[in-house]
């Protein structure tokens, strides 16, 4: 778990580099948009940021930001197989883990996916680049981080409360398991020292009988003065 945070926490650390040059990934779009002749759809899946990077991309500063864009967008996806391993959740986890596999699907739709405050990269943009253009691709990466924090969140809450419990269980059960056995073994003792004494005063009537003399009768005589 102390891993998967850390990854997540430079994934973020990134991420904010990103965010600060949002302005300069919407022109490597632009740039590159108009080099494939495609200005009238809008980028609406991960993969079609590559193809532009791969084949549409001729300025140095294009290319290292829109590289940036499908790095993070790399790293979650692995970071998405590290929480499937870590701990197989119940249903929550396993939807917000869902969620974020499907939003990072190379060929995914994003038009229709916005983030919401706290979050101000669709607020960035020009009204029509937010409705037409970009709104999904920028909202994609804070979207999924946010589902990775609450997964995070609820795990460690999840595991705590089960640590908590499974000790408060343990101690109250201790002295529960214990007081069966010492009755138990008093009950053993008690009907043991019993049947001792039953034996030994048994035995003691036998050695009586067997080892006792008989009383000698006195010799008769006849009554009279003797």
């Amino acid at each position: 778990m102390n891993e998967v945070v850390e990854t997540l926490r430079k994934i973020e650390q990134n991420y904010k580099l990103f965010q600060q040059q949002q302005f300069s990934f919407i022109r490597a779009l632009e740039h590159t948009r108009e080099e494939a002749h495609d200005l009238i759809r809008p980028v609406s899946s991960i993969v079609q940021v590559q193809c532009y990077k791969d084949h549409h991309c001729y300025n140095s500063t294009d290319r290292r930001i829109l590289n940036m864009f499908i790095s993070i967008c790399n790293d979650l996806r692995n970071l998405c197989q590290k929480l499937e391993t870590v701990h197989p959740g119940d249903s929550v986890t396993k939807g917000l883990l869902e969620k974020c596999k499907v939003l990072l699907n190379d060929s995914n739709d994003l038009t229709d996916i916005r983030a919401t405050y706290p979050h101000g990269v669709v607020n960035y943009l020009s009204l029509d680049e937010a409705r037409n253009r970009y709104g999904g691709v920028v909202s994609v990466i804070p979207i999924v981080i946010d589902s990775m924090r609450e997964w995070i969140t609820y795990t460690k809450r999840h595991l705590l409360y089960t640590v908590s419990r499974g000790h408060a269980m343990s101690k109250k059960e201790t002295p529960i398991s214990q007081t069966p056995s010492a009755v138990h073994l008093a009950a053993q003792t008690s009907i043991g020292n019993k049947h001792t004494v039953q034996l030994q005063e048994k035995d003691f009537q036998k050695y009586l009988a067997e080892n006792q003399r008989p009383q000698q009768k006195a010799p008769w005589r006849p009554p009279g003065k003797h």
